[in-house]
């Protein structure tokens, strides 16, 4: 679902609903409470020294000419990542490690499944996916200013290992996006408060009951791993205490 200019988030909307989720979950008090804490830890976020902390995971941008740190995103968009995710990008490491206990199931065919990534940012693990045979490698990200970047980023970038030429970034709301009907692997790096990863699953749900089919979730740092396994067509197949695995319910 692309974003009409006139939806594209704007601050104060996005601050309005991470609310109004909120007072749903918790009341009016503790909602304004927790709404509170966020622009405040904003605001610490915003000293020097945090600023040039974020900086620490350019190696992968400096081996590959590309732009995906953490570190080089404006306040606007880091303010906004507030109220929906804030932006990090995936260790290297980690993504084949993730990608390798995929292949440990030997359930999946690389060839045949798309990955996708909701809230995918600059695009570093588009690009980290693309160095396996997938089908097609699309990205999803909500702001503006990061999915420009991660265009830019899968336009130069240039790797012997790259075996998906097949990639695109997209700007929408992830919460309604339109799943393809492949066999899918769907990324996730908590790109969601609790109420946007339940209208995801949600929406998930309703598309493998319209195309029943094999549909992983890669979930990254599962902080709200309960509500993915409150999701009837997914069981969880394996994982770590970084990453948690699920599968679609045959």
């Amino acid at each position: 679902m692309k974003i009409p200019s006139r939806n594209r988030p704007s601050i104060v909307r996005s601050a309005l609903q991470y609310w109004r989720d909120s007072v749903s979950r918790k009341g009016q008090l503790a909602a304004t409470g927790e709404l509170l804490c966020a622009c405040w830890e904003f605001l610490r976020d915003s000293t020097p020294a945090r600023l040039r902390r974020r900086f620490g995971d350019a190696d992968y941008d400096w081996e590959f000419r590309v732009n995906t740190t953490s570190g080089a995103v404006g306040w606007r968009d880091r303010l906004l990542g507030v109220f929906h995710s804030a932006y990090q990008p995936t260790d290297p490491a980690l993504f084949r490690e993730m990608l390798g206990k995929l292949e440990e199931l030997r359930t999946l065919k690389f060839t045949e499944s798309t990955f996708i990534d909701l809230g995918s940012g600059k695009g570093r693990t588009l690009l980290m996916a693309s160095e396996y045979p997938f089908r097609r490698v699309i990205g999803v990200e909500l702001l503006p200013a990061l999915n420009e970047i991660a265009r830019e980023n899968l336009a130069q970038y240039k790797s012997e290992s790259q075996r998906c030429f097949a990639i695109d970034s997209l700007c929408a709301d992830a919460t309604r996006f339109d799943f393809p009907s492949d066999p899918l692997v769907v990324y996730l790096f908590n790109p969601f408060p609790e109420a946007g990863l339940r209208r995801t699953l949600v929406n998930l749900a309703e598309n493998l009951n319209e195309h029943p089919r094999p549909v992983y979730v890669l979930y990254h740092n599962p902080q709200l791993e309960h509500v993915v396994g409150e999701c009837t067509s997914l069981k969880k197949l394996g994982g770590t205490h970084q990453f948690s695995i699920f599968g679609s319910v045959a």
